[in-house]
């Protein structure tokens, strides 16, 4: 039949479902479609019939019946402009042919979602190797929110780099400017999460009963009186907006929170940058792939920078406010 392809399954995507591996190397089939496509015998590994749970191996071979048509769907990732090629390239902080740092900036989201047309994600084919892999998210953060996002460059490192982040191997340091400052200094930060529904679906809400339990770390190392305070956080739990809502229970939401922050966290002066006042510092790890530790610190960018200084805060300082605390 004319126009069917065969796909040769890469070693990179050795032990991955077929599903999934239908939506990352032919992004223009819909998942209904590759379900019905499945079910008729259509789609075969090795010209054998395959289900959406089927394993692949590196160096079989994936039958694609012709699907260009069926519905004018066509969902095949742009070619990447010179200016964003140049522009994710710049982002790249760390890159040891096995994992990749990025200081993603403010406004950025990492996926793309409903009118997100611009992300991290579809900019990741100007990072491929030289082998023509492109690098995978292992981790998201908030839109609003800058700072170190790690990418693998293998399937095994990728699955290797979640289970870290689901467990307790990772060591996630934020920087942000709170106001006012809180009353206790060192501490932690405990209230159960969960998502909003109707006109607060896109928040997060504190629910003992029914949320999922959230616990993190904080340190405040410097402070201008009660009026703010520059503070480390370490969220031991990967709960959406954590770190934000936590903020905002204690009494000292994030400077320029609109979301969280309420009239306490509005910005009146142009002196400080006009957004999110949070930053993924450092992010400390076992390398997925070989022994020895992952470290990468991400610098603050320009805006950031500006209210650092202006609020009279050290925006290089090295320590670790939690060497001491247990894992």
């Amino acid at each position: 039949m004319s126009n069917v392809r065969h796909i040769e399954v890469a070693k990179d995507d050795d032990g991955q479902r077929l599903d999934r591996w239908l939506k990352r190397h032919v992004p223009e089939l819909p998942y209904v479609l590759a379900q019905k496509l499945m079910r008729q015998g259509q789609i075969r590994v090795d010209s054998k019939r395959a289900k959406a749970e089927t394993r692949l191996k590196a160096g079989q071979d994936v039958r694609i019946p012709p699907i260009a048509t069926i519905g004018q769907r066509e969902k095949t990732r742009k070619e990447i402009s010179d200016k964003d090629r140049a522009f994710i390239k710049s982002l790249v902080i760390y890159d040891d042919g096995d994992v990749i740092a990025l200081n993603k900036p403010a406004d950025l989201a990492t996926q793309g979602g409903t009118k997100m047309k611009r992300h991290i994600d579809g900019l990741l084919d100007a990072l491929k190797n030289k082998e023509g892999v492109r690098p995978r998210l292992v981790h998201r953060l908030d839109k609003d929110t800058s700072g170190v996002l790690l990418l693998a460059r293998s399937a095994q490192a990728a699955r290797v780099l979640g289970e870290s982040f689901k467990g307790r191997d990772v060591k996630k340091i934020y920087w942000a400017i709170v106001t006012p400052t809180p009353k206790i200094l060192k501490g932690t930060i405990r209230a159960s999460l969960i998502k909003g529904g109707g006109p607060r679906k896109e928040k997060m809400l504190v629910d003992e009963k029914d949320g999922k339990k959230s616990k993190t770390d904080y340190s405040v190392l410097e402070n201008i009186g009660d009026d703010a305070a520059f503070v480390a956080f370490w969220p031991r739990t990967g709960r959406m907006h954590q770190i934000r809502v936590h903020a905002q229970v204690m009494g000292s939401p994030i400077l320029g929170d609109g979301k969280y922050g309420g009239s306490a966290a509005k910005i009146e002066t142009m002196e400080h940058a006009k957004r999110l006042h949070l930053h993924a510092r450092r992010v400390i790890l076992p390398h997925p792939m070989r022994k020895g530790t992952i470290d990468v610190t991400a610098p603050l960018p320009p805006e950031l920078l500006m209210s650092w200084k202006n609020f009279g805060f050290s925006p290089n300082d090295k320590s670790d406010p939690f060497e001491d605390l247990e894992d």
